[in-house]
């Protein structure tokens, strides 16, 4: 086993372990940790605890300090320099006719590093753009291009159904969204009520996909034969969330729809009558 603290950097959802280094750290409390791009802020998302040896990556990085005053002062000073180099940017983009989008600004800890994070269509010629952003903030500029899912997890907003956006909020990492999801959740397939403000398939398709998946495992599909307490019937309609199925029983001409529990009926195998 292995003593960890878990860290979030700025507003990331995605936890990370470092080694405390003997520190006694609280959840909520602001820490200064060792990254490979130099020291960095976050903030503890969990204290300390152990953790199976195999969970964590090697070697482990570990905690500077807990920040003090005037490290939460500097990070707020960043955040500041922040917004500038988002507005210059921005401008200069514009003065160079760049087919480019600036999403976000983020700057390291020691402002030895300013990144500029951009959408664009296709590849971008951005030279003489990183030469004058260097020239005005004597540092070293990277930019980077980003997909449109990491857009919206980075700009955060509200989702159809009234929530913050998933990506922004509690996932950790993006993963495959297929049409097959929407399909098996009985949602209909226009792809302007299942895709996200990014345009692409929503995220919460994924993970709400196995109790769906385990729901419908549970629930006789429609089609199937059944034995209900009112006989054998077929099923008309199946609703795996609630456990519900409606069975029509009785002949042609002369038969009923009851809604049973799913746990009230049974299905008859295709081989026995």
């Amino acid at each position: 086993m292995t003593e960890v603290i878990s860290v979030r950097f700025r507003n990331g959802c995605k936890e990370y372990y470092f080694d405390p280094k003997g520190l006694e750290i609280q959840a909520g409390q602001n820490v200064i940790v060792e990254t490979a791009q130099g020291p960095e802020f976050a903030q503890c998302a969990r204290g300390n605890h152990q953790v199976e040896d195999d969970q964590v990556v090697k070697p482990l990085r570990g905690v500077v300090r807990i920040a003090t005053d005037n490290d939460c002062h500097t990070a707020a000073y960043n955040r500041g320099r922040e917004k500038e180099a988002f507005d210059i940017c921005r401008r200069k983009i514009q003065q160079h006719k760049l087919e480019m989008k600036l999403v976000r600004v983020e700057c390291s800890f020691d402002g030895s590093k300013i990144l500029f994070f951009f959408t664009a269509d296709g590849r971008v010629d951005f030279r003489e753009l990183v030469k004058d952003l260097a020239s005005i903030f004597r540092t070293r500029i990277e930019l980077r291009q980003i997909g449109i899912r990491d857009e919206a997890k980075l700009v955060g907003g509200l989702a159809v159904c009234g929530r913050p956006f998933c990506c922004a909020t509690f996932l950790s990492d993006f993963t495959q969204v297929s049409i097959k999801m929407a399909k098996e959740q009985n949602l209909s397939l226009n792809s302007a009520k299942i895709s996200g403000a990014c345009g692409r398939l929503m995220c919460c398709l994924r993970f709400e996909h196995d109790v769906y998946e385990e729901e419908i495992r549970k629930t006789p599909g429609v089609g199937k034969n059944v034995k209900t307490p009112d006989g054998i019937g077929t099923v008309v309609e199946s609703v795996p969330l609630r456990g519900t199925v409606k069975v029509k029983t009785g002949e042609e001409g002369n038969f009923t729809v009851k809604e049973y529990n799913r746990e009230a009926v049974s299905v008859i195998p295709k081989n026995k009558s």
